[in-house]
C-alpha cells in the first residue's frame, strides 16, 4: 500500500489539517520557520489576509435593505439572525468545497462552517456587536484528495447580547452561539475561544491546502507563509508548510519545520505522521522506528485506515472482505460520503442492488459540497434509468 502523509483544515498521504472547519494549534510561540521564498514562483492569487472580514458594496446594501430597518424593534443581534437565517432570505447553502471570505460567501450564498462565520462576523462587526470566534473540541472528520489526507475540525461563533432563536442556543449568560454544519447539536458541545488571528491563520491555511490539492505548490507557499505570518504559534500551518516543502524536494526545510511543530505540540498526530513518513523516505528507520511508535500509542486506531485497506480489497476482488472493513468505518464515522459510496459499490458487485442504492443514497444526504452533491444524484438517476428499462 502507498504511504500516506497528512496535512492538517484538510487531511493528507501527507498528512494536513483544516478549518472546514478548523484544526487545532498552541497558544506556544516558537521561532520562525526557514523561509525558502526563492523556491518558488511568485503567487498567482492575492494571499494576504486585508480581504477575509471585509464588507462590500452588495453586503453594504443588504445591510440597509434588509437589518437596518429592524434595528430599532428587534434589536442589533436579532435582526441580523433573522435577515442571514431565521427568515431564509439568503438561502445560504452549506458547501465544503473551497473556503470563502465574507464578500465571496454572501456572493455565493454558500461556505463552509469557516467561511459562514467569517461571514457573519463581518456583518455582526458592521452592526456594532460583540462577537466571540470559537473551536470546537471533539475528534476531527478525515477527508482524502488524493495522497493527501485532511483532518477536518470545525469552528462557530457567538455574539453578545440576549436573545431568543429557533435556528441558535443560548450557551452561555449573554452571549448566542451560530453553528453552520447542518444538524449540528450544540448541547454538550465543548469549545474554546480563539482570536481573529488564529481564525486569519485557519482561513489562509485552507487556502494553502486546497491550493495543494489542485497543484498549486508555489501558491499554497505563499498561502501558508501568510497564515503564519498572523499566528506563529498555528502548529497547522507550520505541517502544512512542511507539506509544501517535502512536495518542492525541500526536505532539510521540511524536518526543521515539523520538529518545530513538534516542539509546539508533541503529541500531534498529523504532525507525528508527517516526520516518520520523511524519516523513512530518506531511509532512517531508526529515526523513525521510536516515533511510529510513539505515534501508535497515541493513535491506535488509524483514521481511513480501514478503509483504504477496502480500497485494497475492492481492487483486490474481494467484496465481502471489503464491504466488512467499509461498514468498520462507518460505525466509527457514520455520516462520510465516501465510506458510504464505496460500501455501495461493494454491494453492487455483491448482487445487493438495493442496499447499494440506499448507500449511495446516504454518500448524496452527506456529501459536504455541491459538487459531491451533484456526482451522487447522477448516479442515482442512472441507476433508475436502468431500473425503469
Amino acid at each position: 500500500m502507498k504511504r500516506l502523509i497528512s496535512v492538517w483544515t484538510l487531511c493528507m498521504g501527507v498528512f494536513l489539517g483544516l478549518a472546514g472547519c478548523a484544526g487545532w494549534g498552541s497558544v506556544t510561540q516558537e521561532s520562525e520557520p526557514p523561509w525558502r521564498d526563492a523556491l518558488f514562483a511568485p503567487p498567482s492569487v492575492q494571499t494576504s489576509a486585508d480581504a477575509v472580514f471585509a464588507i462590500d458594496a452588495p453586503m453594504r446594501d443588504y445591510l440597509a435593505r434588509h437589518i437596518r430597518p429592524q434595528l430599532h424593534s428587534k434589536g442589533a443581534r436579532q435582526a441580523l439572525i433573522d435577515a442571514l437565517y431565521n427568515q431564509g432570505q439568503l438561502r445560504l447553502e452549506y458547501d465544503s468545497s473551497s473556503t470563502r471570505n465574507a464578500s465571496e460567501a454572501f456572493a455565493s450564498r454558500a461556505g463552509n462552517c469557516l467561511s459562514l462565520v467569517i461571514m457573519t462576523a463581518a456583518f455582526a462587526q458592521e452592526l456594532g456587536l460583540d462577537v466571540r470566534f470559537q473551536q470546537v473540541l471533539g475528534e476531527a472528520e478525515v477527508e482524502r484528495a488524493g495522497d493527501l489526507f485532511f483532518h477536518i475540525g470545525h469552528v462557530n461563533l457567538a455574539m453578545g447580547g440576549a436573545v431568543q432563536s429557533s435556528r441558535a442556543r443560548v450557551v452561555e449568560r449573554g452571549w448566542l452561539t451560530i453553528d453552520f454544519l447542518p444538524g449540528r447539536d450544540l448541547l454538550g458541545q465543548r469549545s474554546v475561544e480563539i482570536d481573529s488571528r488564529r481564525v486569519l491563520a485557519m482561513y489562509l491555511n485552507n487556502k494553502a491546502a486546497e491550493a495543494l490539492v489542485q497543484g498549486r505548490l508555489a501558491d499554497a507557499y505563499w498561502w501558508t507563509r501568510a497564515a503564519l505570518a498572523q499566528d506563529l504559534g498555528y502548529t497547522v500551518a507550520r505541517n502544512t508548510l512542511a507539506v509544501v516543502y517535502r512536495r518542492r524536494g525541500a526536505l532539510v526545510e521540511a524536518e526543521t519545520v515539523l520538529q518545530q511543530a513538534l516542539r509546539l505540540e508533541p503529541d500531534n498526530p498529523n504532525v507525528l505522521g508527517n516526520l516518520v513518513s520523511l524519516l523513512t523516505h530518506q531511509g532512517r528507520e531508526s529515526q523513525a522506528r521510536p516515533l511510529q511508535a510513539r505515534l501508535a500509542a497515541l493513535q491506535p486506531d488509524a483514521p481511513m485506515a480501514r478503509f483504504m485497506l477496502g480500497l485494497q480489497a475492492m481492487r483486490e476482488g474481494d467484496y465481502r472482505r471489503a464491504r466488512r472493513l467499509f461498514e468498520a468505518e462507518l460505525r466509527r464515522t457514520p455520516h462520510h460520503h465516501e465510506f458510504h459510496f464505496w460500501l455501495a459499490q461493494a454491494h453492487f458487485r455483491l448482487g445487493d442492488a438495493d442496499a447499494g442504492r440506499r448507500h449511495l443514497e446516504a454518500a448524496r444526504d452527506a456529501a459536504g459540497s455541491r459538487d459531491q452533491r451533484a456526482l451522487y444524484a447522477a448516479k442515482l438517476d442512472k441507476l433508475k434509468a436502468l431500473r425503469v428499462q
